[in-house]
């Protein structure tokens, strides 16, 4: 009885082990609210403000249907800052999809940030065709999407 006792409890500290240590991971993975790319971010969400040429990362919370009216954009979701998502609409007719993107992925991205209420639009995630706007990129997996 002692021995299964004892296999329980090593069983159930390595259990409570392995769920802090993801957690820790989580927490490092998440942009910091102080981090300076990000906090541009918020603070560009705070002000309302738009047109502003960004650059930062975040981890996919949500990814969403393409949107296939007119130029063709994949859409997804990044946790940008604790209180903070963007909504990233990156050009698929003029740069590669992400492939393979999924929930609690990390992307690098620079762009333009539109406001909204929601946190915000980061666009212009591809190169300038004709060099009227700034390039813009998106990383991911050690790739560069542009």
């Amino acid at each position: 009885m002692r021995n299964k006792k004892s296999v329980l409890l090593a069983v159930f500290a390595l259990i409570i082990y392995l769920l802090a240590q993801q957690g820790e991971d989580l927490a490092r993975s998440l942009p910091e609210k102080s981090s300076g790319n990000n906090r541009i971010l918020q603070t560009a969400f705070t002000k309302k403000q738009s047109d502003l040429q960004v650059e930062g990362r975040g981890v996919v919370r949500k990814i969403l249907p393409d949107d296939l009216k007119g130029l063709r954009h994949q859409k997804f979701i990044l946790q940008v800052n604790p209180g903070q998502t963007v909504l990233v609409a990156h050009n698929i007719d003029m740069a590669p999809r992400l492939n393979g993107l999924k929930k609690g992925d990390m992307v690098s991205f620079y762009g333009e940030y539109e406001w909204n209420e929601r946190g915000g639009v980061i666009h212009w995630t591809h190169h300038s065709p004709d060099s009227g706007h700034i390039s813009g990129w998106l990383k991911y997996n050690g790739r560069i999407y542009q």
